[in-house]
């Protein structure tokens, strides 16, 4: 439609850039009768300024990618100009605020979406409450206080709350004197389903249940679960960009696990069969598999504001249909950071070898994954910040590989506005102020290792940094946790029993028993190494071998 109004200007300028001024001024002083609908029009000076100032940005747009016209590899605008924005409001959604199995029972837990500041525990009752993390004395955080008897204490003067966000007391408050009503802290609704807590970030509209997304396979029969927890130094829209990004994993992701090798990279197929204002879905497989006889091909489904889908359908031995299912959950923490909620499941019975891996072994794997892409989409975020432009001038996007990412960024194009920020296809919108800085409770040390995991925090960019998967994932989960504090207290019990057994080695004489206390020894340096590596796969990076000092 847009070229179909450009049309009487074509037989005078070219569309492959924008009309300079002085074309503008040549053509204003001479107004001309121009054929629109087979009716002639005489534009006045004015009418015809405004025409070009938009023949101007339409050209821009054509302009774009004209390095690859005619290339049918690289996806081109389907539609000239940009894409119709729809009503929408970032609050007015539910975001996965955190495992529920994974809130702590005895502490409180600060969280952030699109930056702003939530506390969230567990009162005396074992009911989840979500409050504004900050003390409506001073300010302080909240989620720096303590739990005592069901309540929230901020640890700065002591002040309590209970659930519905009443302070119930002030220690420092005279004899007699009445806490003020407006010493409460605002809350936030929340809501557990299927294993995950959702936060409703509006106090101007009630929550919507029908907004929490629904995930058939949990529901299913035999459903296996495997879900982990991870926070990222990126933005969300990155993560999930990489999560829809199935080109990258053989290459990236080479001989991680079984399915990742670097010989399977090949052209891809994508059918998108759903766009709406609330995502978009569709097929996509390898293209060289698609005539096979065991061709795989899997569903994709992004569902707004930040929920993404891998499903696959396929037969058991024992001829029953059975379901796989990848779930990405990303929420939105801030600027430059996001945490995600991974969750496998399946309706079948794994094998017996991968039964007997232990759990907190398939997490540092996905951690491990994680590490692989942190510096590409590290760098990534930080160009956008830089560039300052949509993703359509800086990304070249493949139909054979990238379309679920044009497709995401072509959807940010209409419900962006409504967001804190953006990076769209066409469109963007930057943050209103900067990112906020923060030290992370445990320490300066801890925070500088924590937040910039890409560049390998203290030290050069390829040096191990033992902190790193630790805040990152182990905190955030219970049984990563408890492992971990095993293989510590293991760990520190062989040292103590190598000593002893040397010690009375060199002291006995008898050559048997000396032989044996000597054996007992290296079980337990077998034992210490033992203990130390599975410490290190939870805390220690995981770097490429090329990359290595």
């Amino acid at each position: 439609m847009a070229l179909l109004q450009l049309q009487p200007f074509l037989s005078d300028v070219s569309l492959s850039k924008t009309p300079n001024f002085s074309q503008f001024h040549k053509l204003a002083k001479k107004p001309r009768t121009l054929l629109f609908g087979q009716q002639p029009l005489l534009k006045p000076c004015n009418q015809l300024k405004k025409s070009w100032q938009k023949l101007g940005a339409v050209a821009e747009e054509i302009s774009i990618g004209a390095q690859d016209e005619g290339d049918q590899s690289v996806i081109q605008e389907e539609v000239v100009g940009q894409k119709e924005a729809v009503s929408y409001n970032w609050t007015e959604e539910w975001y996965p605020l955190y495992l529920t199995k994974n809130v702590p029972d005895d502490a409180p837990l600060g969280l952030t979406v699109f930056d702003k500041q939530v506390v969230l525990y567990r009162d005396g009752s074992g009911v989840l409450r979500c409050y504004e993390d900050r003390c409506p004395h001073r300010l302080a955080k909240l989620s720096e206080g303590q739990l005592l008897d069901g309540r929230l204490e901020c640890l700065y003067h002591g002040w309590q709350f209970e659930g519905n966000g009443k302070c119930v007391k002030i220690p420092q408050l005279s004899t007699g004197a009445r806490i003020p009503q407006s010493a409460c802290v605002k809350t936030y609704e929340i809501r557990d389903s299927q294993g995950v807590v959702w936060i409703w970030m509006s106090h101007k509209k009630p929550p919507n249940p029908d907004k929490i997304p629904w995930f058939e396979i949990f529901e299913r029969p035999g459903c296996r679960d495997n879900s982990t927890i991870h926070e990222l130094p990126y933005d969300h829209s990155i993560l999930l960009e990489n999560l829809m990004d199935p080109a990258h994993v053989p290459i990236s992701h080479d001989r991680t696990d079984f399915t990742a090798k670097r010989e399977d990279a090949a052209a891809l197929f994508f059918e998108v069969t759903e766009r709406t204002d609330r995502g978009f879905a569709g097929w996509w497989g390898r293209e060289i598999d698609r005539a096979g006889p065991n061709y795989v091909h899997y569903f994709l489904r992004f569902q707004a504001p930040c929920a993404l889908q891998n499903n696959r359908e396929f037969i058991g031995k024992n001829g029953e249909k059975h379901y796989a299912a990848g779930l990405f959950l990303c929420r939105p923490a801030g600027q430059g950071k996001s945490m995600l909620i991974v969750r496998f499941a399946i309706t079948s019975k794994p094998p017996l070898l991968l039964r007997l891996i232990p759990e907190w072994y398939i997490h540092q794997n996905a951690s491990k994954v994680f590490e692989q892409d942190m510096g590409f989409l590290s760098s990534q975020n930080e160009i956008l910040m830089k560039e300052k432009v949509p993703t359509r001038e800086l990304y070249i996007n493949l139909r054979s590989s990238d379309t679920w990412v044009a497709e995401y960024r072509k959807w940010m194009d209409k419900v962006g506005h409504g967001m804190p920020y953006h990076f769209g296809h066409s469109t963007i919108s930057l943050p209103e102020l900067p990112a906020v800085v923060e030290h992370a409770p445990a320490g300066f040390v801890a925070n500088l290792s924590a937040s910039q995991p890409a560049k390998g925090g203290i030290g050069t960019m390829h040096a191990p940094n033992p902190a790193n998967r630790y805040f990152r994932h182990v905190i955030h989960c219970k049984h990563c946790t408890n492992v971990l504090k095993s293989f510590q207290a293991w760990k520190n019990a062989l040292s103590v029993a190598a000593v002893v057994s040397t010690a009375l080695a060199i002291l006995i004489s008898g050559r048997q028993w000396k032989a044996l206390l000597l054996f007992s020894t290296t079980l337990c340096f077998a034992g210490i190494h033992i203990c130390s590596t599975a410490i290190a796969l939870n805390t220690v990076n995981f770097i490429r071998t090329h990359r290595r000092l």
